[in-house]
């Protein structure tokens, strides 16, 4: 006898997909654009995404990018933002003229692959959304060039309109032309934050000044001299003592770690240039085995020559397979990254006709990026104190992390906490990110912990004195974009879906009003309380 399906089980349910493509590009920087175009030019259908221009709602957000209220109102006119990315990277233009379906201000907010807890899916799905919709695209590969993003370090005042991250700042000069500031201090003297400072001369700014917590400059010798010859100050043994203004940034002071002495510099915006991180949300997502590679910007998908991540379909190029001075100072690197992915992809879907690529390049040498990272970090949380601010969206602070108690917006008990600290918590086993974001919220706002995670990951380090890539990365979930409902929920549900939502949730009369009572004959398996009409 054949036993009778489940009609409320999710599994062998489809969900909708718009469309099926052979190879799916996230990001049109360098190496997206190149592997896009490489993959074309071999036959294959490319579908190429990319988030900006951001709509203007994220970038008040600060997502995916720290703007600093940096931008002016032309970010509101998306169309004309289109026009400015599109200029800005010429590559764009010769993608439509290949054919490739390039699909500018989507956002790739999520990825649904089989695993431990689904085998429901027959191929693995991106979850992709702009301003008005959502929608589901599956793939036979998928090469992920999401780049990177600014390494936040927090400063007394650094939650003041004015503040700003490298990426975000040579996102408002260069791809949307819109950058408002006029005199700025940069933060950070590596490749970063000296590429930055010429940048910004470049486009005739004023840069007051460049700051270090090193005794020297870090960057590599050029850049150091060109900075040096534009007239731009460069100090040493300094951290942010303040970021002060009455409403947005008007000055920053500066502390001697030294002499402890104090300089005040007028300005209307800083730049936190200390370093970029990778981009790896996506690869969590999708299964993919990530590793803490300090030299290379934190954690990274582990490659192959090709760029083949863990996940045989899954391929990470530029910036988001990790970073190294010379690849930030020259995009050749993420171009021929691009190429040769798109190459590997192409024989993998069964062109035979195209040759297999030799040994990639030797290794450029890379810096270890992490004492940077902890000395800016234990430099700037010596001088913010307790009640530095290291979680802007849940105002989560020094004191709280360190000893992991919950935001004071909660109205706790302190005295229930009094014992609690991260040693405390360490004895009871390892400590990592997802444990202190449950106990304290730190990393649960609408950044998604983009502002926040490499400083609790190096916090919790630093005040365990264990290294930095002993702390685990955080786990994510979609969205991976804050999102509004109304995108989220566009698409109508199957039929299916929309008949068994009361069993899944489990609660017969969860659509009727609560001064109605439910029908006694409601079943809690069987869905039968009726939806009510939404229209009505």
């Amino acid at each position: 006898m054949t036993e009778p399906l489940d009609s409320t089980a999710i599994a062998g349910k489809v969900f909708p997909v718009r469309a099926h493509v052979p190879v799916v590009v996230v990001g049109a920087g360098p190496a997206g654009l190149a592997a896009a175009l490489e993959a074309a030019r071999l036959g294959l259908a490319v579908l190429l995404v990319d988030e900006h221009p951001v709509g203007a709602g994220l970038i008040g957000m600060d997502v995916p990018l720290q703007f600093g209220e940096r931008m002016d109102a032309a970010v509101r006119n998306k169309p004309r933002m289109l026009e400015r990315v599109v200029a800005a990277r010429p590559g764009i233009e010769e993608a439509f003229a290949m054919g490739v379906d390039v699909q500018l201000g989507v956002y790739a907010w999520g990825a649904f692959v089989d695993g431990p807890t689904s085998r429901a899916q027959p191929r693995p799905l991106l979850a992709l959304a702009d301003d008005e919709r959502s929608w589901l695209v599956s793939w036979d590969r998928l090469i992920v060039a999401a780049g990177a993003r600014d390494l936040a370090v927090a400063a007394p005042g650094w939650d003041r309109p004015g503040v700003m991250g490298a990426r975000a700042f040579a996102a408002a000069l260069d791809l949307y032309g819109a950058f408002n500031g006029r005199r700025l201090v940069v933060l950070g003297s590596g490749v970063v934050g000296l590429e930055t400072a010429l940048r910004a001369k470049a486009a005739g700014l004023d840069v007051a000044a460049l700051v270090e917590t090193a005794d020297a400059p870090q960057g590599p010798a050029a850049l150091v001299d060109a900075v040096r010859r534009t007239g731009i100050a460069i100090a040493t043994r300094r951290c942010v003592a303040a970021i002060a203004g009455t409403t947005e940034v008007e000055r920053v002071v500066l502390r001697g770690l030294d002499d402890g002495t104090t300089h005040e510099i007028a300005c209307d915006t800083v730049v936190t240039a200390i370093d970029v991180v990778p981009n790896v949300e996506l690869f969590d997502l999708l299964g993919c085995r990530v590793a803490y590679r300090a030299p290379h910007g934190g954690f990274v998908p582990d490659v192959d020559g090709d760029g083949r991540t863990s996940a045989p379909a899954v391929f990470a190029v530029g910036d988001c397979a990790g970073l190294s001075d010379a690849g930030l100072g020259d995009p050749a690197t993420a171009i021929a990254a691009g190429r040769r992915a798109a190459r590997a992809a192409a024989r993998d879907l069964g062109r035979t006709d195209v040759p297999a690529d030799g040994a990639p390049p030797a290794a450029e040498p890379v810096a270890d990026r992490d004492p940077a990272l902890r000395r800016w970090i234990a430099a700037q949380a010596a001088e913010g104190g307790d009640a530095l601010v290291v979680c802007q969206c849940e105002n989560v602070t020094l004191r709280d992390l360190l000893g992991v108690r919950p935001p004071a917006y909660l109205d706790y008990d302190a005295a229930k906490f009094a014992g609690r600290n991260l040693h405390s918590l360490a004895a009871e086993g390892p400590l990592n990110q997802d444990q202190i974001k449950r106990l304290t919220r730190a990393g649960m706002g609408p950044c998604q912990g983009r502002r926040c995670r490499e400083q609790v990951q190096a916090l919790i380090a630093l005040r365990s004195n264990a290294p930095t890539g002993s702390v685990p990365l955080p786990s994510f979930r979609a969205p991976l974009r804050p999102l509004p409902l109304s995108v989220l929920s566009a698409d109508d549900e199957p039929a299916e879906l929309r008949a068994n939502w009361t069993a899944w949730f489990g609660i017969p009369a969860q659509w009727l009003p609560h001064w109605e009572k439910a029908p006694e004959d409601a079943e809690f398996w069987g869905g039968r309380v009726p939806i009510p009409d939404a229209t009505k």
